[in-house]
């Protein structure tokens, strides 16, 4: 079970990737076959993608390769660092925080339209219901980052003050 909590954004990206492959395997496979196309496969991996992109973005939080722009971080004295750090991660948190409840309006409106997908025709709320755990989960590993910067094994990048 700790495998699960410590891991859950690779496993869930594992699965949507292979499944995304064997889609578009399978419309290549058809579309070469028969001249024609699994329209459907267009939604699938177009939603296929955003999860990926989500989910992705966790696992980066999580090792602390997340995009970053390290310039003024790298020219300012290092008894900056810390603070910075911690002023980062709660801007983050927030930009992340909105994120995750504009995501859930979104989702809250797509399931009171009842608007349907265009290929398959299914709730348009089926692909957008993970994405505001996705950006819940991007909180909780960002944070687990920077808790790990401050006081863990990383500790030897930022001074003590």
């Amino acid at each position: 079970m700790r495998f699960l909590l410590r891991d859950a954004e690779k496993i869930i990206c594992a699965f949507i990737f292979l499944g995304m492959t064997l889609l578009g395997f399978a419309n290549v496979v058809v579309r070469y076959a028969t001249n024609l196309s699994l329209a459907a496969t267009e939604e699938l991996l177009t939603n296929g993608f955003l999860l990926l992109t989500v989910f992705g973005a966790a696992l980066a939080a999580r090792r602390g390769e997340h995009l970053a722009v390290t310039l003024v971080h790298d020219m300012m004295p290092r008894v900056l660092w810390k603070p910075v750090l911690v002023l980062s991660a709660a801007l983050s948190v927030g930009l992340l925080g909105m994120s995750a409840w504009f995501s859930w309006q979104s989702l809250a409106n797509l399931y009171a339209n009842g608007m349907n997908s265009y290929a398959l025709g299914i709730p348009a709320w089926y692909y957008q219901a993970a994405v505001p755990f996705g950006f819940a989960l991007i909180i909780l590993r960002y944070l687990q980052h920077v808790v790990e910067m401050l006081n863990g094994p990383a500790r030897q990048v930022l001074p003590d003050v």
